[in-house]
C-alpha cells in the first residue's frame, strides 16, 4: 500500500463547525480532553454527542481512525444512559463493547452518535446505539456497563448542563 498525502483539513474542520444547537462539554478525563473536543445537544430528552474529525484523529488515509471512533463509543453509551436512565446517577465502567464498523468518517466529517438505554438490572446497564458522519451511518455499537460508585450524591440529571442552555 502507498501512503497518501497529508490533506489538509477541511474549511469545516478548521472553523469548527458544528451543527445547530450542540455545544461543547468536558466529558471523561485527560484522555478524552486531549482527543476532544466533543459536543452535546438534547433532542426530545435524548442526548446527542458528536465531533469534527480532524486530522489527529486519522489514520493514514484520511479516515477517522477506528480507536477514536470507538472510544467516541464507549462515551456515547454512558453519556446517554445518565440522560435516559431514571435510576441514580453512577460512574459506569465497561463491561463489554461491541463495535460494528459500518462506514467511513472522512477528514472533516461531523460525526454523531445517539444511544439508547435497552435494560437496566442490579448491577448492569445494557445500552446500544448508532454513529453517523456527515449523516450516513458508520457506526453501530452496543455495550453492557457495570453500574459503578454514586457520582455525587447521585441526583444530577443533567451532568452536561444541557437543559435550558441557549440553542
Amino acid at each position: 500500500m502507498t501512503e497518501q498525502p497529508f490533506t489538509a483539513p477541511t474549511e469545516a474542520a478548521r472553523r469548527g463547525d458544528v451543527p445547530e444547537g450542540f455545544r461543547a462539554v468536558q466529558v471523561g478525563g485527560p484522555f478524552i480532553a486531549h482527543n476532544g473536543p466533543l459536543y452535546a445537544r438534547l433532542v426530545d430528552e435524548r442526548l446527542q454527542l458528536g465531533f469534527r474529525v480532524e486530522p489527529r484523529h486519522t489514520n493514514p488515509l484520511q479516515i477517522c481512525h477506528g480507536g477514536m471512533m470507538a472510544s467516541f463509543a464507549d462515551m456515547l453509551l454512558p453519556m446517554a444512559a445518565m440522560y435516559q436512565h431514571a435510576g441514580e446517577r453512577r460512574f459506569l465502567p465497561t463491561i463489554s463493547l461491541q463495535v460494528d464498523y459500518l462506514g467511513a468518517s472522512p477528514l472533516g466529517a461531523w460525526v454523531q452518535g445517539e444511544g439508547e438505554v435497552l435494560r437496566v438490572t442490579r448491577n448492569m446497564l445494557f445500552a446500544q446505539g448508532l454513529v453517523t458522519a456527515d449523516g450516513a451511518a458508520v457506526l453501530r455499537v452496543s455495550g453492557i456497563f457495570k453500574l459503578g460508585a454514586l457520582i455525587g450524591d447521585g441526583s444530577d440529571r443533567d451532568p452536561l448542563r444541557l437543559r435550558g442552555a441557549p440553542a
